[in-house]
């Protein structure tokens, strides 16, 4: 299929400015704010409201007109401007919220003396400080990167319930409001689901498409689109956060880059994320931007927004969940190294997930499948409990008690920033587990890639380095 971007010439280009001062139903124009695809930002306000000083009007009456001209266009490029400011209007009405940008008012601007501008389409909304794409452009973002990306994912998931996705989420349609607080923006794209998908026209930002928007066949009602394709997008948004705006995949337009990403998708190229994203952020980014659509789909809005909370409430220290598994292969495999690089401190992908509890069961997880059905307890398939987790997990660095596929062992904290270790399915992790031995105060450490489960734990003292 092709993938279209919105071509400047739809809108802008053909566009007639606006003059200050100017009136359009109950407004009066600013100055112009923002330029898109289709259209043009104007800032504005009340035309009734006190003018003893009219350059420099009171913020708090300040909307946003955004002017989408019809005139000028093909005739199935105007059905598609009014479509898309009809899904804003639908939008707006049947699905508000705090996180998205509330619309105000709807026009047709009445213009004779400005011809192209005659009939365009105008939508008033409430005016932003500015676009996360500006605090980023300056090397500031607003309130720290949790609270920006928690309230995107706010909105995304209660876009997502109501039964709509976005589809062209980027850091130009996250806005900031003048509370400091996040809100969604730009819906002319945004599609309505019912079940698991729905069709939207074959148009977005090439930079923020998934890897299936290449491939999904166009039909008489346009591509399939799932909520996904969303995750897909804030799983770049968060690396770019952290990243001063560069984006995970290499190349120096965005063609090249979706080529990357098409590299990444088969399995070609693994995912490289800039060193400066943090650990949580970057296991939270992987999980958005696993390769498949099924990879990614357990990794909702919603879950993610649970993610950040838990981690906020530990107070933003917690080790991030767990990876999406073998899906993820080559990442792990690319996160093995930088954590051998970095002496194991940044890659932790497991831990707690709510607030400090008590000593926990845990089962043994042996990923070889000629193992977990055996109760024969064969040697050559039980496990080896560290004795320190910051050493060489060898022969020489194992308590004698063994264990095996499917055994119950106690723990009760854990150690976030152990020593890399990498299991058979490729699942890599710096998480420990310390677990009480029976018959002996020594204790002993489980790699967290050899359980399944994840007990919420409290974090363990740093261990004194055994010397054996």
């Amino acid at each position: 299929m092709q993938v279209y971007e919105r071509a400047a010439s739809w809108g802008s280009g053909y566009e007639e400015p606006l003059d200050p001062g100017r009136r359009v139903g109950r407004w009066t124009v600013a100055e112009p704010i923002g330029a898109g695809g289709w259209g043009t930002v104007y800032a504005a306000r009340p035309a009734d409201a006190p003018d003893g000083c009219p350059d420099r009007p009171d913020p708090a009456t300040e909307v946003a007109l955004k002017v989408l001209p019809t005139a000028g266009l093909a005739p199935r490029q105007a059905r598609t401007v009014a479509e898309s400011a009809r899904r804003e209007l639908e939008l707006g009405r049947r699905a508000p919220h705090p996180r998205l940008v509330r619309l105000i008012d709807s026009l047709v601007l009445d213009a004779p003396d400005r011809p192209l501008l005659d009939g365009a389409i105008v939508l008033v909304m409430e005016r932003a400080r500015g676009s996360l794409r500006d605090l980023l452009t300056s090397g500031t973002v607003p309130a720290g990167p949790a609270a920006l990306i928690a309230g995107i994912c706010e909105g995304l998931a209660h876009l997502h319930r109501a039964g709509w996705v976005h589809t062209d989420l980027k850091p130009e349609n996250i806005l900031i409001g003048r509370d400091g607080e996040v809100r969604l923006s730009d819906f002319g794209f945004a599609m309505e689901f019912t079940g698991t998908h729905g069709y939207a026209v074959p148009m977005g930002t090439l930079d923020y498409l998934p890897p299936e928007r290449w491939k999904e066949p166009l039909g008489e009602r346009g591509v399939l689109i799932r909520p996904s394709a969303d995750v897909w997008a804030l799983g770049i948004v968060i690396h770019e956060v952290f990243a001063g705006g560069a984006p995970p995949f290499p190349g120096a337009t965005p063609a090249a880059r979706s080529a990357a990403v098409q590299e990444y998708a088969e399995g070609r190229a693994p995912l490289r994320m800039h060193h400066a994203v943090p650990e949580f952020w970057r296991a939270l980014a992987a999980d958005c931007l696993a390769p498949t659509h099924a990879d990614r789909a357990a990794h909702t809005a919603e879950s993610l927004l649970e993610r950040i909370r838990a981690y906020e409430a530990a107070g933003g220290t917690g080790a991030p969940a767990p990876a999406a598994g073998r899906a993820l292969r080559r990442r792990a495999l690319l996160a093995l190294a930088g954590c051998v690089a970095a002496a194991g401190a940044l890659c932790a992908d497991a831990g707690p997930d709510g607030p400090a509890g008590a000593a926990a069961g845990i089962r043994v997880f042996n990923a070889e499948r000629g193992c977990q059905d055996r109760a024969d307890r064969e040697r050559r398939c039980s496990l080896g409990l560290a004795v320190d987790p910051r050493r060489p997990y060898t022969a020489a660095n194992v308590v004698p008690t063994r264990v095996w596929h499917g055994d119950r062992l106690t723990a009760d904290c854990l150690l976030p920033d152990g020593r890399p270790i990498i299991d058979e399915e490729d699942r890599v992790s710096t998480v420990w587990y310390r677990i009480r031995l029976p018959h002996t105060p020594t204790p002993a450490w489980l790699p967290a890639v050899r359980t399944r489960d994840r007990p919420a734990l409290p974090p363990c003292p740093a261990p004194v380095a055994a010397h054996r």
